[in-house]
């Protein structure tokens, strides 16, 4: 009997080691396993021949779509002749593929950094959009708007009046966005004219291979560290990513850096919430509000300010002159003067800002900073005024920022890239962590149960020596 006792002792404290050990190796397991999925995704974020990060960054894997919205004037002719307010409606979408080319020019210095161009091209698809490109709409003349804010206006009437041109005219869908041949100063003329078959850059950005925290971070653009525009450190900063990915493990109290060749200067986004993408977690990350916000509010954009007229000596908000940086007299804001001074609103009837439908965010995937989804809404507008010398604006009573169209570019991962990233990465994730959990709770559960009958057996042999 006492060999019987010895052995069930004996049984019981093995159970309890061999319990404690299975536990322990679940809990080293964590750590372990963490190191290694560290490991894993920063070794796939760099931007480096045959890694996940490369590939997707050579080719945006979902279409990019770019959806316009032009703003149609309804009431020129009343406008032109008493000064009335215009009353605008907007027209769209129209809807272009763009950024479906891959990178261009990819070069690598020391895998240190990568330098490459975004060509830029622009399809239609009508099967996303509510009408053809050959749809008439009435807006700003481009020409006359230029003339008002960069020519003597003495000279500028002498052009308007020699090519018998108006405030408004009437132009197709593709003419206005891509181009047409004006008839006051000879050129071609467009929104984004010109476009296709053009590039931005070049980017050299850093690969991460030396330091995985600075991987996708623009290290200078067209050749130069900084921007030549604002004449101010601050403001010509180039800060961040091209915004299609960032540093993998994002922290969500830190915002997120961007630069924007579209509005010449870098930006933020603030994290806002969590969302489930198909199945995976992402961060929200919104523009915030304070973006262009007038200086008396966000000092920090005293030197984006450089034109005092048009701004009123830079207490409006909402706006952004790229004069200096397009070379055209254009103000950027966000779609229906989102966040904008509520006087921009009283000088255009038919607008109605939205935080839901006109924000610009960019859903993120914390652990490797991969860029899911995004949209990028931006307006493009013109100003004119009142004058004297102007026939045409004798009417006008105020100077007005008038929106001429905004667009939304978009993306989204899709299906099967979703599905991708959840297999080669999250499914392993869960598999790790199913196995941690499986020999905390297991171990846990035999040390607990041979402790207790190793309690048990103690007393009872107590029991019977007594």
């Amino acid at each position: 009997m006492g060999c019987s006792c010895c052995s069930t002792r004996c049984g019981l404290i093995t159970g309890s080691v061999i319990g404690a050990v299975v536990c322990l190796l679940g809990v080293i397991l964590i750590s372990v396993g963490n190191t290694l999925i560290e490991d894993t995704v920063k070794k796939e974020s760099v931007l480096m021949t045959g890694t996940t990060a490369y590939e997707n960054w050579v080719s945006a894997g979902a279409p990019v779509l770019r959806q316009f919205w032009l703003f149609n004037v309804l009431n020129p002719e009343d406008v032109l002749n008493n000064g009335s307010i215009p009353r605008l409606e907007q027209r769209g979408p129209y809807t272009y593929r763009t950024r479906y080319i891959p990178k261009r020019n990819i070069t690598f210095h020391n895998n240190h950094t990568v330098s490459f161009m975004l060509p830029a091209e622009a399809t239609f698809d009508p099967s996303e959009s509510i009408g053809s490109e050959q749809d008439n709409v009435t807006s700003l003349n481009l020409a006359v708007a230029g003339v008002y804010s960069i020519l003597d206006h003495k000279i500028a009437n002498l052009l308007i009046q020699a090519s018998k041109s108006s405030l408004f005219h009437t132009k197709t869908v593709r003419e206005l966005l891509w181009g047409y041949q004006d008839q006051m100063l000879k050129s071609t003329l467009g929104v984004f004219y010109p476009y296709n078959n053009t590039f931005d850059g070049p980017y050299n950005v850093f690969t991460g291979k030396d330091d995985i925290t600075k991987v996708s971070l623009i290290d200078n653009w067209k050749g130069q560290p900084t921007l030549p525009y604002w004449k101010d450190p601050y403001c010509d900063m180039i800060n961040g990513t091209d915004g299609s990915s960032f540093p993998p493990f994002l922290d969500k109290e830190k915002p997120l850096y961007f630069f924007s060749s579209d509005i010449c200067r870098s930006v933020s986004g603030e994290f806002e919430r969590s969302l489930d993408l198909k199945g995976i977690t992402v961060y929200r990350y919104m523009l915030p509000e304070k973006t262009f916000a007038a200086p008396t509010v966000n000092p920090d954009n005293k030197c984006f300010c450089t034109n005092f007229q048009a701004t009123k000596n830079c207490t409006l908000a909402g706006v952004l002159d790229i004069k200096a940086c397009v070379g055209t007299p254009v103000f950027i804001s966000l779609p229906h003067f989102l966040h904008g001074s509520p006087e921009m609103l009283d000088l255009v009837h038919g607008l109605k800002p939205d935080t839901e439908e006109h924000s610009t965010y960019m859903d993120i995937e914390p652990t490797t900073g991969f860029t899911l989804r995004f949209a990028k809404r931006l307006q493009i507008n013109m100003m004119y005024g009142p004058s004297k010398e102007i026939k045409i604006l004798n009417q006008i009573k105020n100077n007005t920022i008038f929106p001429i169209v905004w667009l939304n570019e978009t993306a989204e991962l899709d299906d099967e890239t979703a599905d991708r990233i959840k297999s080669e990465l999250f499914d392993r994730i869960k598999m790790l962590e199913v196995v941690q959990i499986t020999l905390i709770v297991i171990g846990g559960a035999v040390l607990v149960l041979c402790l207790i009958g190793l309690c048990i057996h103690e007393c009872r042999s107590r029991k019977i020596v007594a």
